[in-house]
């Protein structure tokens, strides 16, 4: 699990006054069991959208794989995202995830090769499509590329993009552009 996944699990902690494994309890106890019937009824327990939809996930997870049962530690997707030639990047994922966990309730949503952050909407992708670079996907709109925010083709996933290939270009500039898009995305 990747250190913005665990801040974030313990301020639901602190929020809630609950463990995962107590949450988990009560997700069982609802008989809920639609992702968003289990979300909602989250959310009535003191919980954001981003908190509750989390929860959800590693809920299923566990369900489906056994994984987090009695203490294990669930499969943590980021394994497979960086593995092998693209491990020495996860620094560099950890260190965004770090900071964006700042901004508020988001959704951390798993793909093969990335994660989507989403609000209402995706607001950014994060993910290593190669072995030297992690690749900021952002959605905002109105904003003037440069030469290190790059506009991207209409019709993407994503408007604009940011190499990013060490950690210490996660700065101000790149968190105040993820910033916009974050708050363009309520």
């Amino acid at each position: 699990m990747d250190q913005a996944t665990r801040t974030q699990l313990g301020n639901v902690e602190k929020k809630t006054g609950k463990s995962l494994d107590q949450l988990f309890q009560l997700i069982r106890g609802s008989g809920l069991e639609k992702h968003g019937q289990i979300r909602d009824m989250l959310k009535g327990h003191g919980m954001g959208h981003g908190d509750a939809n989390l929860v959800v996930h590693l809920y299923r997870e566990a369900r489906e794989g056994g994984a987090h049962e009695a203490g294990q530690a669930e499969a943590d997707p980021l394994d497979a995202i960086y593995a092998g030639p693209k491990a020495s990047l996860r620094p560099i994922h950890e260190k965004l995830m770090g900071a964006i966990a700042g901004f508020g309730d988001f959704e951390v949503a798993p793909k093969k090769s990335y994660v989507s952050l989403r609000r209402k909407k995706q607001f950014a992708a994060i993910g290593p499509p190669s072995k030297a670079r992690v690749e900021v996907g952002l959605n905002m709109r109105g904003v003037a590329a440069t030469g290190r925010l790059l506009a991207l083709p209409p019709g993407g996933m994503c408007q604009y993009k940011v190499d990013v290939t060490a950690p210490g270009q996660v700065d101000e500039e790149l968190l105040g552009w993820i910033r916009q898009a974050y708050d363009a995305s309520a």
